[in-house]
């Protein structure tokens, strides 16, 4: 297990150097070179030498990026064009809401979603199995950034159940050593500061997590009813194995091989889909921070953040690898 898991990490390397060659030279194709991409309208002749002998686009294209590459080794990613800090430091100061975020909705979907997918294969058939259909189809269509509009207009403005942005109540004297909100409440015992930080993560889960329940609802169905056709379940029932045990140890623990699948890659993109969700709720994460990033065309917070995105996902995928024994002793990691 050790050594397979050493042999994952080992292949992140050609990886996330492939990566880095991309993002490279997708800056240096920009139209007008990353010079003028940076400074648009203030593009100047002045301006653009200025820059180009600022960050070297001016030297020859192999040494931009053995000097590119030498400072990402070092953890040098550079620094954000809008605020003047480091990478680094901007990554780390967010990244904390983005997986807080993340991990709600994964919660809400894959708590509701593996449940419903279950019931609606062993209902195969009924009106349960066709409603379980029919809304993991409109979860799949409704696009994210309208579905969290509706949800902020609904509960936030008219009904005011919920808060309708940030992630806790500026008024709140709260203290934070994590940067995990709900974490440091409960560290702190400052339960009011938890429970408002919950109560702020309510509605970009739900937009959130919505297309990956979707998914996870019809992945598990599917997989559910491929494993109870299956001949050793049919061989259970006819030697008069208790149904429970049935449902537990032969269909649900066997089924759920492709459903970790499923939510391993969901995982990555909750990431990807907190830029839309993190805008509408003004949540202050990697998302948000990154949609500012590209409309101010700060390239290296750009560029830095999606070099750690890589890798967290990349990570991800290999917890998901290794889960797979964990999950079903006879399936071995390689």
């Amino acid at each position: 297990m050790l050594r397979t898991i050493g042999h994952r990490l080992l292949l992140l390397i050609p990886t996330l150097l492939g990566l880095s060659i991309l993002l490279f030279l997708w800056v240096r194709a920009l139209p007008g070179g990353p010079a003028v991409a940076l400074l648009g309208e203030k593009a100047t002749p002045a301006a653009i030498e200025r820059i180009n002998e600022l960050y070297g686009f001016n030297r020859p294209l192999l040494e931009q990026y053995v000097t590119y590459m030498g400072r990402l080794l070092t953890g040098d990613f550079g620094s954000s064009i809008e605020t003047g800090r480091p990478v680094v430091e901007e990554f780390l100061r967010r990244f904390p809401a983005t997986i807080e975020l993340s991990v709600a909705a994964l919660i809400f979907a894959v708590g509701i979603g593996i449940p419903l997918g279950y019931l609606a294969a062993r209902h195969h058939g009924r009106i349960s199995d066709h409603l379980a259909v029919v809304l993991s189809l409109v979860g799949v269509t409704i696009p994210v950034f309208f579905l969290a509009f509706m949800l902020k207009y609904v509960f936030a403005v008219q009904l005011g159940w919920l808060p309708s942005d940030g992630r806790q109540n500026p008024r709140i004297d709260a203290t934070h050593y994590t940067n995990f909100y709900v974490l440091d409440g409960l560290i702190t015992g400052e339960f009011d500061a938890a429970w408002d930080a919950v109560l702020h993560l309510v509605l970009p889960a739900l937009a959130l997590g919505t297309i990956p329940l979707a998914i996870i609802v019809r992945i598990t169905r599917a997989s559910v009813l491929e494993v109870q056709n299956s001949d050793y379940v049919r061989t259970g029932r006819s030697k008069g194995i208790a149904r429970r045990t049935l449902r537990g140890r032969f269909i649900l623990r066997n089924a759920m091989l492709p459903v970790a699948t499923t939510v391993g890659l969901q995982v990555g993109l909750l990431l990807a889909g907190a830029i839309l969700t993190e805008t509408v709720f003004a949540f202050p994460g990697i998302g948000s921070f990154l949609a500012r990033a590209i409309e101010g065309r700060d390239f290296p917070v750009l560029q830095g953040f999606i070099i750690f995105i890589a890798i967290i996902y990349a990570l991800i995928n290999l917890i998901v690898d290794v889960s797979y024994s964990l999950i079903d002793p006879r399936v071995r990691v390689s």
